[in-house]
């Protein structure tokens, strides 16, 4: 991922060098690892970060093979139940840490086996980072695309084989998922996407050589796109554009709708974080459910 992606993030996690319990950074580290949650995002904002209990689920850590490579994963779904339909999520630019397998339980307790397979993993663990610009440029500048949607492809077939039904699938992503989302949903027979401020426009490189923008009008799931009018990492004009892309599009392509709240920020979902915006955030939950179950998700 490209820098426009390191700004909005790091806009993100400011302010805060203490917890609002006045907690140093160091203590904050050492008791949100414990939980954890990605050494980069610290200090956690301990009176929003939501926490999902796992009992009635079964929920914890797996691994899928994809070419060969054990892909880590975290996974909830309702305890004693088959034939559950699906829905990959996909991690920040923080990896996979406490807030996404929260993301995951929550799901789980709306009936849906949540899968969130660590797509960093052959690079590296991007929960052990403290330094963004670092996290950035060793690692995730590193993951390519093919790469990601493989290992997306890997995770539902471990869904399908693990109680899920992998013809009631659907994806979702923030913000470095975000974009994946979109991408996603171009590429396999989900039947449903919700990407949260996942960037539309961008460099092509070798390691990213398309954007949403660029698979816009060929999608094979609607999208429903969540996103802050005060993001200052995803101009609305960006948004402008790709409605146009949309528009000119295939059904799936036209289905596709947008969201963005007024004065909001980047990362608003992201309730460990000085971004969280409550209201948005659970009116964005309640959206996302109810475009999974209109499509067929359910």
């Amino acid at each position: 991922m490209l820098k426009e992606d390191l700004m909005t993030e790091f806009d993100a996690l400011l302010p805060g060098k203490t917890t609002p319990g006045g907690a140093t950074r160091r203590t904050a580290i050492q008791t949100a690892l414990g939980v954890g949650y990605a050494a980069t995002v610290l200090p956690v904002m301990a009176q929003s970060a939501i926490s999902t209990p796992a009992d009635g689920l079964r929920a914890g850590s797996t691994t899928f093979s994809v070419n060969g490579f054990a892909v880590p994963a975290y996974f909830a779904a309702p305890e004693g139940k088959t034939g559950l339909p699906v829905v990959l999520v996909v991690q920040e630019i923080f990896g996979v840490h406490e807030y996404i397998a929260d993301t995951c339980r929550r799901l789980a307790r709306e009936g849906y086996l949540a899968i969130a397979p660590d797509l960093y993993a052959r690079q590296g663990d991007a929960r052990q980072y403290t330094d963004i610009s670092k996290l950035m440029a060793e690692l995730v500048a590193k993951v390519p695309d093919a790469q990601v949607l493989a290992d997306l492809d890997g995770a539902l077939q471990w869904a399908g084989a693990h109680g899920g039904d992998v013809n009631k699938a659907a994806i979702t992503g923030f913000c470095w998922g975000g974009r994946i989302t979109w991408l996603y949903a171009a590429h396999a027979p989900v039947k449903a996407a919700v990407a949260w401020y996942g960037r539309l426009v961008g460099a092509s490189t070798e390691l990213t050589p398309r954007n949403p923008i660029d698979v816009a009008a060929t999608l094979r799931a609607p999208v429903l796109g969540l996103y802050g009018g005060a993001d200052s990492g995803i101009p609305l004009d960006t948004i402008a554009k790709m409605k146009d892309a949309l528009a000119a599009g295939n059904a799936a392509s036209r289905a596709s709708q947008f969201v963005v709240y007024p004065d909001t920020p980047h990362a608003f979902h992201a309730d460990y974080r000085p971004s969280y915006r409550k209201e948005a955030a659970e009116d964005g939950w309640k959206r996302a459910l109810q475009w999974l179950k209109t499509h067929g998700v359910a």
